[in-house]
């Protein structure tokens, strides 16, 4: 067996086409594989399927897998076909797909390494430009997210995250049912919403069949689920409700230690839950709350609030919520004076958490995920490499990977 016939039997061309000629040339050393079709035969119209003679070729390349450490190419004069009925077009070759400079078991060695690192990575260990590389991830993304069937989707969850400097911010959708991030849109406007209501349509459901809708009190958001799905039920979790009731227990130290109070080094000792904080800055806790009464006030405040959210039905939180709420308009603290307001204005929307339990800690850690990515890339150069890297993790999409038969 010759080397031609070796590597015509290793790429699986098929019978219309046989390697011609193997170079093992350059510095550094690369393989170049010439391929040529079989003289005399006829090829499919792409368009109509007949078969036709060619009418033409043109030279075309292809990175391939390497040939042990070394660069290997494919190099073919493609034939273009001329029909009867639908002209001059050119036949589609077995290794890769249409417009592709790679071929297709190198594009599911992209594929591969995509979901182990970023893509400048990645263009390092492939000596290639990550400009090639995001043409690839891109078709693949698009084709499966294309595909997918949002049909039973019921509830979602909406967040924004930070795409870039400068306030740059993107609306990530998620199914909180399980199939991942939906979708990712330019922005935090009402028309987020309004963009996903056409995808979904697109994706073979209805605005009408969103029951419920997770999201922070944004009036944006508020105002987009209104036009665009007026049926659905909005569900304020407690994360967002715990996260306000934290920035006025903030708002409060600040004030504190603006008016003389020695709260120096004792920023952490007084954020997030008792629970998590050693012994020694529990004690340093409740040594502060004793020594300054309005610090001690509004951390009862927050932590009264929290075990509310204990409560076994939406009845006995409707009334403990309403009687914090009044505690808190008297409190003479007013960053929990504008927190109690708050919770009115949003009332239904807080109670509906505790009928459904549903809350946005799947998209928070999905935008971890995103965030994650964007640190290891270093930041994108645009948003299409941003929502593409984003889907690649957090959409569980299901690829269709390229195989030669």
């Amino acid at each position: 067996m010759t080397p031609e016939e070796l590597f015509t039997a290793a790429l699986g061309l098929g019978r219309q086409w046989r390697v011609a000629q193997c170079r093992f040339e350059g510095e550094p050393k690369r393989l170049e594989l010439r391929l040529e079709h079989v003289p005399g035969e006829h090829f499919e119209c792409p368009q109509c399927k007949a078969l036709c003679g060619v009418h033409d070729t043109i030279e075309r390349r292809w990175r391939h897998l390497n040939f042990f450490q070394y660069r290997c190419e494919l190099v073919a004069k493609v034939p273009r076909t001329w029909c009867r009925r639908d002209g001059v077009h050119q036949v589609q070759v077995p290794w890769a797909r249409e417009g592709s400079g790679f071929t297709l078991l190198m594009e599911a060695l992209v594929m591969l390494l995509s979901a182990e690192m970023p893509v400048d990575g990645m263009a390092d260990l492939l000596q290639e430009t990550d400009t090639r590389l995001w043409r690839v991830l891109i078709h693949y993304v698009e084709q499966a997210q294309a595909r997918r069937d949002w049909s039973t989707v019921r509830r979602i969850a909406v967040d924004e995250t930070s795409a870039r400097r400068g306030h740059r911010y993107v609306t990530n959708v998620l199914d909180c049912d399980g199939t991942g991030l939906l979708l990712m849109v330019e922005g935090r406007s009402s028309e987020a919403l309004g963009c996903f209501a056409q995808a979904l349509r697109e994706h073979g459901g209805d605005p009408a069949q969103i029951q419920a809708i997770a999201m922070d009190m944004s009036p944006a958001y508020l105002k987009g689920a209104a036009e665009h799905f007026p049926q659905a039920q909005i569900i304020f979790d407690k994360f967002h409700v715990m996260l306000l009731a934290g920035q006025a227990l903030e708002s409060v130290r600040r004030q504190l230690q603006h008016d003389g109070a020695e709260l120096k080094g004792s920023l952490w000792s007084l954020r997030g839950n008792v629970w998590n904080l050693s012994a020694e800055r529990q004690k340093q806790r409740r040594a502060l709350c004793l020594q300054y009464t309005k610090l001690g006030r509004a951390m009862t405040l927050r932590e009264t609030l929290q075990a509310i959210y204990a409560s076994p039905d939406q009845v006995t939180a409707e009334s403990q919520l309403n009687w914090w709420c009044g505690w808190a308009l008297r409190s003479r603290l007013e960053p929990f004076r504008a927190l109690a307001k708050t919770v009115r204005q949003h009332w239904e929307g807080i109670l509906a958490y505790f009928n459904t339990g549903l809350t946005s800690a799947a998209i928070e850690a999905v935008n971890g995920i995103i965030q994650l990515a964007k640190r290891m890339a270093r930041g994108f150069k645009n948003f299409i490499y941003f929502r593409t890297a984003a889907y690649l993790r957090a959409a569980r999409l299901k690829f269709e990977l390229p195989v030669i038969n």
